[in-house]
């Protein structure tokens, strides 16, 4: 699977999708914002959630968002769709370099992916690579059909974010 989606930002902020091999899934997506202000975006909760959640998904919302972006540190986000019943993601950072690099587990079932997102300098503007493995070609066709879909809604959502906080 190989897909290219347009960006409001235009041809070069294209987010692309792509499928490698039987358990890899590859995002990336150039932002014009400076590394260190894209990491913080991915690594401070009261920014994180305000991008996270796609608003195609209406009705949803991040009722919970504990991060400790930090090697060893742990994160849980609690969804909810307005009624009393929830769903949580879990797991933990395995390595976190400031501005470079963020990689984590997810633990909430047994066919989770380690995410590695990282957070490349092109001259004031950032490359950003979202990377999952996951343990199974099972588990990966389940993300394409669920979670990987959103990807290029909420990397559009950051993008917004980003044009209105500064360094």
């Amino acid at each position: 699977m190989s897909q290219q989606v347009d960006s409001a930002g235009g041809a070069e902020n294209r987010t692309s999708v792509e499928r490698r091999g039987d358990r890899e899934l590859v995002v990336t997506r150039t932002f014009n914002a400076p590394p260190s202000t894209v990491y913080r975006a991915w690594s401070q909760p009261e920014l994180f959630q305000r991008w996270w959640v796609p608003k195609s998904a209406s009705g949803v919302s991040l009722v919970s968002c504990d991060m400790d972006v930090r090697t060893g540190g742990k994160y849980r986000l609690e969804f909810g769709a307005g009624g009393s019943d929830t769903m949580a993601f879990y797991g933990k950072y395995l390595e976190v370099v400031l501005n470079e690099r963020i990689v984590w587990t997810n633990d909430e079932g047994e066919e989770g992916a380690i995410t590695t997102v990282t957070f490349e300098d092109q001259g004031g503007r950032t490359l950003v690579t979202f990377h999952e493995v996951y343990p199974s070609k099972e588990a990966l066709e389940e993300a394409l059909q669920g979670s990987a879909v959103a990807l290029p809604e909420q990397l559009e959502q950051l993008d917004e974010l980003l044009s209105s906080i500064s360094e």
